[in-house]
């Protein structure tokens, strides 16, 4: 019977120390367990701390990089007023070296103080409005700035409007882009003299559609630019044509600048030019 009593006791301390080793292993492994960090998902940007957050940017912050950004994009031409475009300036330091060494060159006929840079709107023959540029003289950019805000005002198509550095200072080039352009110090072509152009007191427009004609004693005659034949002949009716009817040659005209169109042996239906004291 004693013995009996000696066998539960054992079975219970037995199951006693298993039941201790048991508590062990789970308090050992729970205990393991807060080492490892807490994985939670992502916040959302509603639900970051305000610590992490930018600052919120004050109106006037706010309106100010509005304002800086509205500056590095390009103005659209189209929602420009006119009055921001139709301007004359000196020429700048960035004009300049754009134009040093190809439409002008260090000379002792014309200055650079002489000159003016213009910047106006006009209509391409995409019909879209453009920011066109040309250089002037000084003493005709009153006028010519008064001719260009009509024609614009007015829709005359005019297709393009850079400066002939844009192509390396070449007249030929410029006129087969129909570039209307002014200043560039050069001589008329086949002789030794200074073109007006040279004096920034000459002004070519669309002149692709409005060539220089020039007719020899054997009565032949040659265009240009090159490829320009076909508007040699001012009977007949195209877009573009300058004549004594057209817009253009009204206003030039009206602000007493000669039309090349009206000289004899040459005709230059392109050229506007006017003498000055």
């Amino acid at each position: 019977m004693k013995n009996k009593n000696r066998k539960k006791q054992l079975m219970v301390i037995v199951a006693l120390i298993v039941s201790l080793m048991l508590l062990s292993v789970c308090i050992a492994i729970y205990a393991s367990g807060d080492d490892e960090p807490l994985v939670l998902p992502p916040a959302s940007e509603e639900t970051q701390p305000f610590s992490e957050q930018d600052p919120v940017m004050s109106a006037v912050e706010n309106m100010t990089q509005v304002s800086e950004m509205e500056t590095a994009v390009e103005i659209q031409p189209q929602n420009a007023n006119p009055d921001l475009y139709f301007t004359a300036e000196p020429i700048s330091d960035g004009v300049y070296e754009r134009i040093i060494g190809c439409s002008y060159v260090e000379n002792g006929d014309i200055s650079l103080e002489d000159l003016r840079y213009l910047q106006v709107l006009h209509i391409g023959f995409d019909g879209e409005t453009h920011v066109g540029e040309l250089i002037v003289n000084k003493a005709i950019a009153d006028d010519v700035l008064a001719v260009m805000r009509k024609l614009y005002e007015n829709q005359y198509p005019i297709e393009r409007m850079v400066l002939v550095d844009e192509y390396g200072g070449d007249d030929e080039l410029s006129m087969q882009a129909n570039n209307t352009s002014c200043f560039n110090y050069r001589t008329v072509e086949g002789s030794d003299n200074l073109s007006k152009h040279s004096y920034g007191l000459a002004i070519d427009i669309n002149p692709f559609y409005n060539p220089c004609v020039r007719t020899y004693a054997d009565g032949s005659s040659q265009s240009f630019p090159e490829g320009s034949d076909e508007y040699a002949d001012r009977n007949k009716d195209f877009p573009h044509k300058i004549d004594r009817d057209d817009l253009c040659y009204r206003l030039f005209t009206e602000h007493g600048f000669r039309w090349g169109g009206d000289w004899k042996s040459l005709k230059d239906y392109q050229h506007f030019d006017k003498a000055v004291n």
